[in-house]
């Protein structure tokens, strides 16, 4: 009898990854998935966090992926290796901090790393040519599997019979003729191979689960990386970018105001790492600083903050500061009118 053979796919957790795994899968192939955790890509987080959404499912799509085709699911966490991909991409950035083909390169070499750590013969993806232009068209597609080091051991059973042969298909691993010539970025062939798997729940692909793709998120990680000299983060940077509104009155400080209960409940949870800022005399937000404010800036935060609460329009309310510490001072301040908050502020 032959070897069975063995391959491990990308999960993103989107159709595509799942569609790529699967169709893999029917020819018999002993398939695992593997995601490669960055920090950007937390889905069910800002879900989890907000009142209003709280309706909606709370899930990693890349376990649910896993547990739908039925096959173990490796998370491995990059978020220090990623750093450089972010820091110093070699091919550029998207429309906005999204260094696209460089993480695809940095992923699939360490699918490649891992496929040799762990005795598995090649690996999948769910790309399609055309879909994303900065990663998957198909003068990128070559770059990916060289620069990664995967070469032909790299299978994209979505758009293999639009590519040239791999080796799982030039040795017989997999049946080319069972494989997909999908192009472009309609949905319409994935959605009716859903169909025909049984899939009738999948992850919607607009906008993927990458921050990095956000114009409003990149706004926040320039901002951050200016304020502080230079192009570096940790994890809870990546996380509060994502949370509150934020806003710079100064090159010096920022705050971070919590726009309704599940933000705030979640930023308290930062207390003790920055100086706070929570209206005593009305019902307001919770709103974190950011910085090394001086007392005059202390003043304008407070009175931003005032801004914010529903003491809006009142003569003066009172303004809890609370340092890390847990020391607590009051400031009685008259909220900033909504003609004082410059635009150029909010970042």
């Amino acid at each position: 009898m032959s070897k069975q053979r063995k391959a491990v796919a990308l999960i993103s957790g989107g159709l595509d990854s799942m569609l790529a795994a699967k169709t893999v899968m029917e020819q018999g192939v002993h398939v695992e998935g593997i995601n490669f955790f960055t920090g950007f890509c937390v889905e069910g987080h800002t879900h989890a966090i907000r009142e209003k959404d709280k309706a909606k499912p709370k899930r990693n799509n890349s376990l649910w992926v896993a547990e739908q085709l039925g096959i173990k699911l490796h998370i491995v966490d990059v978020i220090e290796e990623y750093k450089n991909v972010l820091i110093n991409p070699k091919h550029g950035y998207g429309s906005h901090m999204n260094p696209c083909l460089d993480c695809k390169i940095f992923m699939v070499n360490k699918a490649k790393q891992w496929i040799v750590e762990n005795d598995f013969d090649f690996i999948i993806t769910g790309e399609v040519i055309g879909q994303r232009p900065m990663s998957q068209s198909k003068s990128k597609m070559p770059i990916v599997a060289k620069q990664s080091g995967a070469d032909d051991l790299l299978l994209r059973p979505l758009c293999a019979k639009n590519l040239p042969l791999t080796l799982p298909e030039l040795e017989g691993w997999v049946d080319r003729e069972k494989l997909h010539d999908i192009t472009g970025r309609s949905r319409k062939p994935q959605m009716a191979m859903a169909e025909q798997f049984g899939f009738d729940d999948y992850a919607q692909p607009a906008g993927g689960c990458c921050f990095l793709t956000d114009k409003y998120y990149s706004a926040k990680l320039v901002d951050l990386w200016k304020s502080q000299g230079s192009k570096d983060y940790e994890l809870d940077d990546v996380m509060l970018l994502k949370v509150g509104r934020h806003i710079r009155p100064q090159a010096n400080f920022k705050l971070i105001v919590a726009r309704e209960e599940g933000e705030g409940r979640f930023l308290h949870g930062y207390k003790k790492d920055f100086i706070s800022m929570n209206c005593s005399s009305h019902p307001g937000p919770l709103v974190l600083l950011d910085g090394s404010p001086s007392a005059e800036d202390l003043y304008l935060a407070a009175r931003i903050t005032a801004r914010y609460s529903q003491g809006r329009d009142a003569e003066q309310v009172d303004i809890i500061v609370a340092n890390p510490d847990g020391s607590e001072r009051t400031l009685q301040v008259k909220p900033l009118k909504k003609e004082e908050m410059l635009k150029e502020w909010h970042i």
